[in-house]
């Protein structure tokens, strides 16, 4: 008899069970475990006593890392609320409610994290005090903090008052009933119970990322001048479809309505480019519209971020709480645009009112219109919202009781009410969201009905209609092709000292659709013409290093090779749909000799060609970034033994040539090579260098000033990880000397 039960759910996540310890181990908990779970049958309904509930883990086993490639490893808000709420460990008079907590596992450095990001993800901002701080008068925090505590029961708990937490370190636990748990090495454990044993391994491998429990097609999108594309209409407990969620175009930019899980599949699927983002209109930070914000960090731009300072400050403490980081932070991936409730903010034509709703933690709908030759147009989003009836449950006269004033109330259903073109609300019902038959008699002339994971009624059918995962609302028609302009600015940003009339000439090339796992350009081929993405998502593979990596709009594929004529040194494969410039390989070369660019071009390219085989730079980088970093570069050589001063620490330093050491102490921690870097705690974070840094040879290096990489979020973010993952390899004893 097999007493340990082990599945491979999906990447990064393991099912562990020892039925007779009453032990049931989510191993690794990424965004979307829980969906993950459904789908494998892993959580199923169950019915006890009349009283229908689902089963599910009761302990949860954390990633030693907080992040991995690039995404967060660790997300445990869904899998508490289901424990807690789904298979009723809370709830009072159920069956399922024994007592038992949750049970988080995991570094003290995690864990902590975990409990201060769910803290934040259950009741947002806490007290009157930080609702005064985002701008609230005090009558307006007095307000909000009574409808705050109506949600919470009447108080605001600390984490463990329903969640039980054990640090592991490097010594073997008892996990439950003799379950023992033991770290074998960084991010890899041993589980055993009566004389079994099983190992876990939540390390990704490089390239690898977490996966979508739900398949998303491909998709080719018509950039409008003013219309959505619908990229989730499910909930946080939908295994089949995506988060509710939108895609605004407007004037053919493109815009984001919250960040679910596995928004970067959502968008490769949907033939949209990371870096073709202008912004992100959030409207709160529940996992299900927050978790996506890892994927948009990868831009190498800060992408701006649109909401109301109360729902701004919100996100920033949860996110922060997530990374262990201070909330200044936030301003480094995200370019800050704070928005007014109930005034039409506009934004370079665009004009968007941002809407209170009640939810448990703050929350803004968005309505969105746009000037056009019949009056507005208008698209309102709404996500989260509240039924009536819970509404008017939660009214009260007394001004000190939990609860709402009946104004408040009123005010809340007539901004529901506010007719739209298309309106998109959410219909999730319970506690905390909408019904679809509060909207029985809106005037809107489209609805869509979200924010569930059931099928609409019959009822509900005859009210609003479905937004599947693709489909677009056309509100404004193009009679335009956005792609030209798009082609324009990339040109003249990879081309600056080009005249006018001489990029005109390239732009009459012909734009070429590819068709997703299409091979733009084989390695080892001489291209005849090159490709300059405009729309989409291309992935590189290099066959000599194995390197793989996405580039985006702004790249201009084959111009090393098709320039020199020389073989191309990786294969460049559309990912998803793309939308390509074509210019022909001799006229691109005719055109940089006759405008004295030769010289230019070639330093321009060596330099990306070094950058496209490093870890830190290979991803998610246009050309026109790389352009950007090459005009302050310097190169510096230093001889055999040197050791590098505090004071030389001042950029980023990448190896061209030869090797280096890093120590802490006198205990070697790293060996770096070509294409490692060193320095980062210096130049980018502003903190002093607690390493001994040696060169191991004679060596060439690129100096890179920090103030060029501040404004390139990926960077940062990867130079966090890098870190995080050094600091969980360091010993007990390099530890100690970092303290």
């Amino acid at each position: 008899m097999h007493h340990i039960k082990k599945v491979d759910v999906a990447t990064g996540i393991t099912w562990v069970e020892v039925p007779e310890a009453d032990l049931f181990l989510l191993c690794g908990c990424p965004a979307d475990s829980v969906k993950h779970l459904m789908r494998r049958g892993l959580i199923v309904p169950l019915e006890d006593r009349g009283v229908r509930f689902e089963s599910g883990p009761n302990a949860i086993l954390l990633s030693d890392i907080m992040l991995q490639n690039g995404q967060f490893s660790n997300m445990a808000e869904f899998p508490v609320l289901q424990m807690l709420y789904r298979q009723g460990m809370i709830i009072p008079n159920h069956p399922h409610n024994t007592g038992q907590c949750p049970l988080l596992l995991g570094t003290k450095e995690q864990v902590e994290a975990q409990k201060r990001y769910i803290y934040r993800g259950n009741y947002g901002l806490v007290n009157e005090e930080e609702l005064r701080n985002v701008g609230l008068t005090e009558a307006q925090a007095h307000e909000m903090m009574r409808m705050k505590l109506k949600f919470a029961f009447g108080a605001i708990k600390e984490t463990d008052a329903f969640l039980e937490s054990r640090t592991i370190a490097d010594e073997a636990i008892e996990i439950r009933n003799g379950v023992i748990l033991r770290r074998i090495a960084v991010n890899i454990f041993e589980i055993s119970y009566n004389g079994e044993a099983v190992t876990v391994n939540l390390n990704l491998a490089p390239h690898e990322q977490y996966e979508p429990p739900y398949p998303l097609g491909q998709h080719f999108i018509k950039r409008d001048y003013f219309g959505v594309v619908h990229s989730g209409d499910g909930d946080g407990w939908d295994p089949n479809r995506p988060c509710m969620s939108s895609i605004l175009m407007y004037q053919g930019r493109i815009f984001l309505v919250d960040a679910g899980p596995n928004i970067e599949r959502s968008l490769i699927s949907l033939g949209i480019g990371l870096n073709e983002i202008e912004g992100i209109f959030h409207t709160h930070s529940h996992d299900d519209h927050f978790a996506g914000l890892a994927s948009l960090i990868r831009a190498d731009r800060r992408i701006k971020y649109f909401a109301t300072p109360l729902v701004r400050h919100s996100v920033v403490k949860k996110l922060c709480a997530l990374l262990s980081i201070d909330e200044s932070n936030f301003s480094h991936y995200f370019e800050v645009h704070d928005l007014e409730f109930d005034k039409w903010n506009s934004i370079e034509g665009l004009e968007v009112m941002p809407l209170f709703s009640p939810h448990p933690v703050e929350n803004n709908l968005f309505v969105f219109r746009t000037l056009w030759e019949d009056g507005y147009r208008t698209f309102a989003h709404y996500a989260d919202t509240i039924s009536f009836t819970v509404l008017d449950g939660m009214t009260t006269e007394d001004e000190h009781a939990a609860g709402v004033s009946p104004t408040f109330a009123e005010r809340v259903k007539a901004d529901y009410l506010r007719p739209a073109d298309l309106k998109k609300i959410d219909i999730g019902g319970g506690m905390i969201h909408g019904n679809a038959l509060d909207f029985i008699n809106d005037k809107s002339s489209k609805m869509l009905l979200c924010h569930t994971a059931r099928t609409l009624d019959a009822k509900e059918r005859q009210i609003g209609s479905g937004a599947p995962f693709g489909t677009v609302d056309t509100l404004i028609p193009s009679y335009q092709d956005y792609t030209l302009r798009l082609a324009w600015e990339f040109l003249s940003i990879h081309l600056p000292k080009a005249p006018t009339h001489a990029l005109r000439m390239l732009l009459n090339g012909r734009i070429e659709i590819f068709n997703p796992e299409s091979i733009i350009l084989k390695v080892g081929q001489v291209p005849d013409d090159l490709y300059l993405i405009l729309t989409g998502t291309v992935e590189t593979l290099t066959r000599d290093t194995g390197h793989r990596s996405h580039v985006y709009a702004g790249t201009l594929i084959g111009e090393r090779s098709g320039f020199a004529q020389i073989p191309s040194s990786r294969t460049y494969r559309a990912a998803s749909f793309v939308q390509a410039l074509k210019i022909p390989t001799t006229l691109y070369r005719e055109f940089i000799s006759s405008h004295n660019m030769v010289q230019d071009i070639e330093r321009l390219r060596d330099f990306r060609e070094f950058l496209d085989n490093t870890h830190l730079f290979n991803d998610g980088i246009s050309h026109a970034t790389r352009n950007h970093i090459a005009q302050d570069l310097q190169t510096n050589s230093y001889r055999t033994g040197h050791i590098f001063k505090q004071e030389e620490l001042s950029c980023l330093f990448l190896i061209r040539h030869g090797r280096v050491n890093r120590y802490v102490g006198d205990e070697l921690i790293d060996e770096l090579g070509v294409g490692s870097f060193f320095g980062e705690e210096v130049a980018i974070f502003k903190t002093k260098s607690l390493f001994k840094i040696v060169t191991q040879s004679d060596v060439e290096l690129y100096c890179i000033p920090g103030d060029r990489l501040e404004d390139i979020p990926i960077v940062r973010w990867k130079l966090y990880e890098v870190f995080e993952r050094l600091m969980q390899n360091l010993n007990r004893t390099g530890k100690e000397a970092l303290q």
